[in-house]
């Protein structure tokens, strides 16, 4: 049985540092926002990132950049426009929180992002791992970041449970002092493709030597969470090249004025034009997409040219909706 890495032996963590980062540099994904040490790209990946897939992310990120380049253009932009570049990533807020904080960085600092982590945490929606990670890639600072998959790294590695700030401060205690941010990607990277919840890919780790539960994890079963299925069906009414779309009203808790499709009488008994599933955090939908006439239309109901439908703020939903009907580019 391996022995856990001692972190009061300098050889030892010296060896983890060598190892893990050699493994980075020849191993890393190729992804663009590790292309560039421009710290309002990467704070916008980073605020991507959160709680969403990479493959997800990739599309929106370039399109979000080519939006909005720099923070200056971002912290100008309405919010309906970062709505619209950020629709389909989901979680809103996300959004509307980093356009908030480019207005700050924009009128307060002249469009300079804060080079500290501990500035940066004044900035809206940014916490303290977002801001460790952008100090430590774009600035260089020393600090380190916890997530999910550092967590497990580290919990496996020391096969101990880790809580609070004991995991902080274990994670401060291994990182490379002379690369912190290729340091910290490595242990995000780590646990995103080889320590892995359920089954991780000991064979290939590049630790494994230093790691007490090593071929343990075997035993791990996988925790799957718990979701709930859900059916809808909503109204595709279209009247030459504009189709009814609805706004959520501003002061709802989920999505407020995003744009979507109407939903249809519960009576509707004909075929539907499409069926469609669709996730939304822990929920699992089934959707029914019926055409029909115009409905008794509620408050802020529009019928919207479809050339002016991709600049609207719609949701993820409605946006897969489209593109499958050949309405949405």
């Amino acid at each position: 049985m391996p022995h856990a890495i001692d972190l009061t032996k300098p050889t030892h963590t010296r060896s983890f540092r060598r190892n893990l980062l050699t493994w980075y540099r020849e191993h890393q994904r190729s992804l663009p926002w590790r292309k560039t040490r421009d710290p309002y790209r990467i704070w916008v990946s980073e605020i991507m990132l959160q709680q969403t897939r990479v493959a997800a992310v990739l599309e929106h990120y370039k399109r979000f950049l080519k939006k909005f380049p720099t923070v200056r253009h971002l912290a100008f932009a309405t919010e309906a426009e970062v709505l619209a570049a950020w629709s389909g990533l989901g979680y809103y807020r996300r959004a509307r929180m980093l356009h908030r904080a480019a207005k700050l960085v924009a009128t307060e600092r002249s469009g300079r992002v804060p080079q500290t982590a501990a500035e940066l945490r004044i900035l809206p929606g940014i916490g303290r791992y977002t801001a460790n990670a952008i100090a430590s890639i774009a600035f260089g600072e020393p600090v380190a970041v916890v997530d999910g998959n550092v967590e497990r790294v580290l919990e496996r590695l020391l096969q101990k449970k880790l809580s609070g700030e004991i995991v902080w401060r274990t994670a401060q205690a291994l990182l490379d002092l002379t690369s912190p941010g290729d340091f910290n990607q490595a242990m995000m990277e780590l646990g995103a493709t080889i320590c892995i919840p359920g089954v991780p890919l000991c064979y290939d780790c590049p630790i494994k030597k230093q790691c007490a539960s090593r071929g343990m994890e075997r035993k791990e079963p996988p925790i799957p969470g718990k979701r709930m299925r859900r059916s809808s069906s909503l109204l595709l009414v279209r009247r030459r090249d504009a189709i009814l779309l609805q706004q959520r009203a501003h002061n709802e808790r989920f999505m407020p004025g995003m744009w979507e499709l109407p939903e249809a009488a519960s009576e509707i008994a004909r075929e539907p034009l499409l069926r469609v599933k669709h996730s939304i955090t822990t929920s699992d939908w089934s959707v029914s997409v019926f055409s029909g006439p115009v409905p008794r239309l509620a408050l802020k109901t529009h019928l919207v040219p479809l050339a002016g439908v991709s600049q609207l703020p719609i949701t993820g939903l409605t946006r897969k909706i489209l593109r499958k009907l050949n309405l949405l580019s």
